[in-house]
């Protein structure tokens, strides 16, 4: 059974639809992460379930209930916003208690709870710094133990690290998914939380359950690896971060012919037909200029970009307008700019966005 069931919500601000048709079923213990574009109704979705909106049709369950009169405070759930919301007169300890008080938790009750989601959150000894003392990264911790202090039913984070530098963000993404499950165990339930952002990195990092919207709609649900191997239109395609889509049509025996030459995929259509290919930005191999092989392609090298951990390789082809990026190891060795490159395509990295497919 499901712990939160969304069915058919439609919100509309101001006669203009924000959210159409959205139905979605999340279990107890998954972090469901809503990725899209900035106006695509992720945040009001979020609102409308922490009671903040009210749904212009469409229901809201939660362990079977109807939330449609049940007032925010009623509702038990937490919620993380971007700004954080702390209260700047109170101390570390004060902020991360105040939702026990509200609950009306003793004194001495209190006082172990903050401690142990201070340490938590990596925050050990900090409970009577004031707010303004702390940097960013530390007043983003403190609002998470605030919202998780007292175990909230379902937890909502809204971009909570959205205004942090990337160094920040990236090394507290390492930790948000654990911490998470940690407050779980730490409760004796497991933690529920939907959370928003537009970065598809974030998304990655954190998701059990990964929710594609676009203009008002959902667009794509599955497990982040599914919904990456598998994307179902272009726009999901491009919005995780894939770019190479071809106009193609089947031919026989899987393989589709596109601007690049013949490609061989691992999906089937019927001859004829016209197909929009992805290649994965990680499905190709350096071959010698001198070696023919089955799916390789010809191109000329544009650009090639230090990434970190892999450079991105950008080219263009004789009988294609656009550029084609790949990304490949650093420890890989590349043609200077400018000259030919010879390219074996992976057929498990091509995948048809939009027909019906035979595997």
């Amino acid at each position: 059974m499901s712990l939160l069931r969304l069915d058919r919500l439609h919100k509309s601000f101001n006669g203009q639809p924000v959210l159409t048709d959205i139905s979605l079923e999340i279990t107890e213990g998954q972090t469901v992460v809503l990725l899209g574009p900035s106006g695509c109704g992720k945040t009001t979705l979020l609102r409308l379930i922490a009671g903040l909106e009210t749904a212009d049709s469409g229901h809201i369950w939660f362990r079977g209930e109807d939330l449609s009169q049940r007032p925010v405070h009623q509702r038990g759930f937490g919620y993380l916003f971007q700004d954080y919301a702390l209260f700047p007169h109170k101390n570390v300890a004060a902020n991360v208690a105040f939702g026990l008080r509200m609950q009306g938790w003793p004194v001495e009750k209190q006082r172990p709870r903050v401690a142990e989601l201070l340490a938590l959150v990596g925050l050990p000894g900090f409970d009577h710094r004031p707010i303004h003392e702390l940097s960013g990264g530390e007043q983003q911790r403190v609002a998470l133990a605030r919202a998780l202090a007292p175990a909230p039913r379902l937890l909502l984070l809204d971009e909570p690290i959205g205004a942090l530098d990337r160094a920040l963000r990236e090394r507290l993404l390492g930790e948000l998914r654990s911490i998470l499950k940690q407050a779980g165990t730490a409760v004796g339930q497991p933690v529920t939380a939907i959370y928003v952002t537009h970065d598809q990195e974030e998304a990655f990092a954190l998701a059990d359950e990964l929710v594609v919207m676009n203009r008002g709609r959902i667009e794509q649900q599955g497990p982040p690896l599914e919904l990456y191997r598998r994307p179902q239109s272009p726009f999901v395609a491009r919005f995780l971060g894939m770019s190479n889509i071809f106009s193609g049509t089947w031919q026989a025996d899987g393989q589709v012919q596109t601007p690049l030459g013949l490609l061989q995929t691992a999906s089937w259509g019927a001859i004829g037909d016209p197909v929009t290919l992805l290649i994965r930005p990680e499905g190709a191999q350096v071959m010698p200029l001198d070696k023919d092989v089955p799916n390789g392609v010809r191109g000329r090298v544009v650009d090639i970009s230090f990434r970190g951990r892999s450079q991105l390789l950008t080219l263009a082809f004789p009988d294609y307008t656009q550029s084609i990026q790949f990304n490949l190891d650093i420890s890989i060795p590349l043609p200077p700019i400018d000259s030919p490159i010879h390219l074996w395509i992976d057929p498990l990295a091509c995948w048809p966005l939009d027909t019906k497919t035979r595997n």
